[in-house]
């Protein structure tokens, strides 16, 4: 193909697409809080308060949120996460599955946040 056919400007589009990073920490919150935590609550070892995916995410993003995710982020969450949201999201999940974030109190928290307390 020859170069000369094609000016430098039309030959890479510019599309306004967020940096691979971000769409990697979506992905990587999605592998998570879908396969990983889901898998991780039915081992005898885990005291887990929740089981399902869906609360897996409603709990880690109510805690980055700081309350009820929806007021702060559009639907669905995974689509319009900040990278700096992504991110945290990610490493709000490696920190519940090392035991380094008390899963039961965030669950209490998100829970409190929505009127659901069990308190």
């Amino acid at each position: 193909m020859r170069a000369d056919l094609f000016p430098k400007d039309t030959m890479q589009p510019s599309f306004d697409l967020p940096p691979p990073t971000h769409l990697a920490h979506v992905a990587q919150y999605l592998h998570l809080t879908r396969m990983v935590m889901p898998a991780l609550a039915q081992t005898s070892r885990r005291h887990w308060p929740v089981r399902n995916d869906h609360c897996f995410q409603r709990i880690v993003l109510d805690t980055i949120c700081g309350g009820v995710w929806y007021v702060h982020i559009a639907r669905p969450a995974y689509k319009h996460l900040s990278p700096a949201q992504a991110m945290r999201a990610v490493q709000l999940c490696d920190q519940i599955i090392a035991d380094a974030a008390d899963l039961k109190a965030l669950n209490q928290q998100s829970l409190a946040w929505r009127g659901k307390s069990k308190v």
